[in-house]
């Protein structure tokens, strides 16, 4: 069938819209086709077509970009359920457009064409974690932003921060010796931080009840050698994660007994 083709239509539209009729329609041979975007969500719609007409279209969502702030162009300061959002470009385009939400389904857009350099966002909620990108463009009237939209900056955001609904998964004991022990386990999902996850907490207790002062790691880490051991004794792991609101429920206690005889 494919011999039959003449061409494909690919239409591109920005994720949110404000700009409804205005999506940006592209002829082509070829079957590829080079974009220069913003960092804001994208919907690419492709479609083939003959003298009988057009297939259906398959449908592309642009995915995140793996540079997930750009760090200093964006300052946030919280007023109860509101955010001001302030930012400072490196040039003056003739406007500014804002996307606020929490995910590219839930993302809000606004054309700023003040030169105040500073907007308020609203309806925030607690606990939950907001994506905010500033993009600058020369065309502010409702035209297809695709072709003159630059992103300057993006940052993460939470309104107000709670602790971990749960503690990490997966924790398993691993390379048991006679005086220590490997713990390795699963990060917390990002949806279950409610906050900005700044580490993990250790902590075990031996078989007399002996609880061990806890260890502090960076959330960046995901095991840990326990060592100082006692040879022959049952000992039960607990990990807990943290955020800057406080330390969230730990996992349940997994059991391991060192070694009678062996290495270290």
């Amino acid at each position: 069938q494919s011999k039959n083709i003449i061409g494909y239509y690919v239409t591109v539209e920005r994720m949110p819209n404000s700009c409804r009729d205005s999506t940006n329609l592209i002829f082509l041979k070829d079957r590829k086709v080079l974009l220069n975007l913003s960092m804001a969500y994208y919907r690419v719609n492709i479609s083939a077509y003959n003298e009988a007409g057009d297939s259906p279209q398959a449908v592309y969502i642009v995915p995140d970009f793996s540079a997930t702030d750009l760090p200093g162009q964006i300052h946030v300061k919280h007023q109860g359920t509101n955010a001001v959002v302030t930012w400072t470009p490196g040039y003056n385009p003739n406007c500014f457009v804002v996307d606020w939400g929490t995910g590219k389904e839930d993302m809000r857009m606004k054309i700023v064409t003040t030169a105040t350099q500073n907007f308020t966002l609203g309806d925030f909620q607690p606990y939950k974690l907001y994506k905010i990108m500033v993009h600058a463009s020369d065309v502010c009237q409702c035209e297809n932003f695709t072709r003159y939209e630059k992103t300057f900056g993006v940052t993460h955001v939470y309104s107000v921060e709670g602790v971990p609904r749960t503690g990490p998964t997966n924790v398993t004991i691993l390379n048991i010796r006679k005086h220590s022990a490997l713990v390795k386990w699963t990060g917390i999902a990002a949806e279950d931080c409610l906050g900005f996850l700044r580490g993990y907490r250790i902590s075990y207790t031996d078989s007399l009840r002996k609880k061990s002062e806890s260890i502090t790691l960076n959330s960046s880490i995901t095991s840990y050698h326990i060592t100082g051991l006692k040879e022959k004794t049952t000992y039960r792991v607990q990990i807990s994660g943290f955020t800057v609101a406080g330390e969230g429920p730990p996992t349940l206690s997994q059991p391991f007994i060192t070694l009678k005889y062996g290495t270290v």
